[in-house]
């Protein structure tokens, strides 16, 4: 496909096409932060508690293993009907969860919304690319990534407001009218200049991928529920997996058109900048998952100030990336990234040396420096992958960088996860407590509120927030490990900038 950026580029209604690209992703970023303040009122209404994290769980597996999927089919057939695609879909999952009646059918429709969800990010991402060229990408990026430091500003606070006064339905029905609204403002205002072609689809790369990782997937969201990790199921699934996704490489090494090309890995810029993004899902995922609980449980905090504590880096995250903008032209991309790279370090060491007595200002101080780093470098990466890659091939490489980050993020759920209840139980077990040597990981949970705190006794507290510490100081630690293997990767990159 010979299609032309110039094309795009000279584009009078770039405007309100960037309008429909931002209000088209915030309906993507806002939905996770409004969602999760919604569940307890949900889980309350529809009963089935032992399904809670699949409600998550659901949307997360369908959009990530549909995001490449989209990325190349949007190389062969343009952005506006495969953006239009998934927004539909997205938006028929939206009005169904609304009429959900249990938790499995929640689920069920969780499922079509992250299917559609796959497609708005990294086609959303790649119309910028298209329309800007590599100096305004730079600024634009900052824009763009202004949304989800917005959406998760708003999210907590609309999903309060809604469930509170009309019932937690709407948090679901709420993108409806800006969803269609984004798709209206596409139609309109984006021309394409698709050259009118026969394509090979690969439907076989994308049967063997999407298997693939909805077996990992599965393993490691029920690893350690209803699966056990040492089980034969567990060592069966974890086969499955890989020799599904060998079968995958060796069918897109050999395919035309293939959905991952391989081909762009070989760009020293690319390999790099996706291997990070791996890395700071794993990095991102661990703070954002577990942050609230230390502020909450261990700090005494209200679940308004440790809200506060993550703010802090959705503040950050815009805010960097905006100034990125400016830093690309000025600096290049090495040095913002590198910049980038070592404001995650800080923020990693930060937390490594939280103690419960210095208090949410600390942790909110980490979360900042964290946000800075996030925003630097994955601006950095996505301008310096739309430039390093034609136009044929910017949907697939700007979706292989977004999976790499999605992933990075559902693997650093299970290992995280699976670390932290370790060193609970090992802080438990070797308590000279016999009180304390019974209790499962499960007592943490009172730790989480205040009537619960205030219900156990002395000795007991006491444990449980030395043991929640200890675990969650192992967590920041395989964080700080992370985030100095990104800033070690990113020395590698090529000095010299990409040219446009």
């Amino acid at each position: 496909m010979n299609t032309s950026d110039a094309n795009f580029k000279q584009n009078k209604y770039r405007p309100f096409i960037l309008a429909s690209v931002m209000l088209a992703m915030f309906v993507g970023a806002i939905e996770a932060t409004i969602v999760s303040t919604a569940m307890p009122a949900i889980a309350a209404d529809l009963g089935g508690f032992e399904l809670y994290s699949w409600v998550f769980s659901s949307y997360l597996l369908m959009s990530t293993v549909t995001v490449l999927i989209y990325g190349k089919l949007s190389d062969l057939f343009g952005r506006k009907p495969v953006i239009t695609f998934g927004m539909t879909l997205f938006l028929i999952g939206s009005i169904l969860c609304g009429f959900a009646e249990s938790m499995e059918w929640l689920i069920a429709f969780r499922f079509i919304q992250g299917i559609g969800a796959g497609a708005v990010l990294p086609i959303a991402t790649t119309i910028v690319g298209d329309i800007y060229n590599k100096e305004e990408r730079a600024k634009i990026q900052g824009y763009l990534s202004s949304v989800w430091g917005i959406s998760a500003i708003m999210g907590p606070a609309l999903g309060g407001l809604l469930v509170d006064t009309i019932g937690w339905q709407y948090v679901f029905w709420v993108n409806i009218p800006l969803g269609i609204l984004s798709l209206i403002g596409l139609w309109i205002f984006l021309d394409e200049k698709i050259e009118k072609k026969k394509h090979h689809i690969d439907s076989k790369g994308a049967i063997l991928l999407t298997a693939s990782l909805t077996v990992l997937l599965y393993l490691l969201v029920e690893g350690g529920v209803t699966v056990g990790w040492t089980s034969l199921t567990a060592a069966g699934l974890l086969i499955a997996a890989s020799v599904l996704f060998i079968q995958f490489i060796k069918h897109e090494m050999k395919t035309e058109e293939p959905m991952m090309p391989f081909s762009i890995w070989k760009n020293r810029s690319i390999l790099i900048a996706n291997i990070v993004s791996l890395a700071a899902g794993i990095l991102i995922i661990g703070i954002s998952s577990y942050l609230p609980a230390f502020v909450t449980g261990v700090m005494e905090q209200s679940a308004r100030v440790a809200g506060f504590t993550l703010t802090a880096m959705s503040i950050g995250w815009p805010i960097a990336a905006v100034i990125a903008g400016k830093l690309l032209i000025r600096i290049g991309y090495y040095r913002t990234s590198l910049i980038g790279g070592c404001s995650l370090v800080v923020g990693a060491v930060l937390f490594v040396l939280m103690e419960p007595s210095y208090g949410p200002w600390w942790a909110a101080m980490s979360s900042f420096f964290v946000g800075v780093g996030m925003g630097l470098t994955t601006t950095s990466f996505i301008v310096t992958i739309q430039s390093a890659v034609s136009w044929n091939l910017r949907g697939a490489a700007t979706a292989a960088n977004i999976f790499m980050r999605n992933l990075g993020s559902t693997v650093g759920v299970a290992l995280l996860g699976g670390i932290l209840n370790a060193s609970l139980l090992n802080s438990f077990r070797s308590s000279t407590n016999e009180n304390v040597n019974e209790l499962d990981v499960n007592a943490v949970n009172e730790l989480l509120t205040k009537e619960g705190r205030s219900s156990l006794d002395g000795d007991i507290l006491n444990a449980l927030q030395q043991a929640m510490s200890t675990g969650l100081k192992s967590v920041y630690a395989i964080v700080l490990v992370i985030a100095v293997i990104s800033l070690i990767l990113i020395l590698f990159l090529p000095k010299k900038d990409i040219p446009s």
